[in-house]
């Protein structure tokens, strides 16, 4: 063997053993990740039967038959102005019951048939605005929003979801039952009113 060839030799090996050495640090620095799972995009309006749990399609079926209802009484002539006031969730499941009234108002409002204005839950983000233009001495004066200016319901919109659930060892059988109020604020009379039941079974 050739000194030359000693030489190379020699050069190979040492490339061999730093391109390892990188590799076997770079291993340790960021580990490999590995999906074990396959994630797809579906239909968000897909029925949705993975238990009997309240879910999506439950959602849609509620905020569907309530615009319907109140849309079709013609009580919104004049674009009157709603607001939202309690949703209570009478079920012994954890259902937000505020992402149900959203669904029935971003309908509403998209129909340009009513106004709402804060809910209860919203009005302190609305006051601290108010303040913070009033108070805080940054905006010119003539374009803050004036205090005393707010538009006051002339309806007030309640919910109230309920269930009732039997079961035995081989089936069990959900009922829930959404109701939906619609309250005149000066006289406090219930001006309409309508009802969804959806019934889920499953077995065993």
């Amino acid at each position: 063997m050739t000194k030359h060839t000693i030489q190379r030799s020699a050069l190979i090996l040492a490339f061999a053993a730093s391109t390892l050495a990188l590799s076997a640090c770079q291993n340790l620095s960021s580990p490999t990740v590995r999906f074990d799972r396959q994630v797809n995009y579906g239909d968000a309006k897909a029925v949705e039967l993975v238990t009997n749990e309240f879910g999506s399609t439950d959602l849609q079926m509620i905020a569907e038959k309530m615009t319907g209802g109140l849309l079709e009484t013609g009580i919104f002539q004049g674009r009157p102005t709603v607001t939202i006031s309690t949703v209570k969730n009478k079920t012994s499941e954890y259902i937000d019951t505020t992402n149900v009234m959203n669904s029935i108002q971003t309908s509403l409002v998209k129909s340009g048939k009513v106004r709402f204005v804060r809910s209860i839950n919203e009005m302190q983000a609305g006051v601290d605005e108010l303040q913070r233009q009033n108070q805080s001495g940054l905006y010119k004066q003539g374009t803050t929003a004036k205090v005393g200016q707010m538009t006051a319901a002339k309806y007030s919109m309640e919910g109230e979801l309920t269930s009732i659930v039997k079961q035995n060892n081989a089936t069990k059988d959900v009922y829930y039952k959404f109701t939906l109020k619609l309250f005149d604020v000066q006289e406090g009379t219930i001006e309409w009113q309508d009802e969804k039941e959806i019934r889920k079974t499953s077995k065993r």
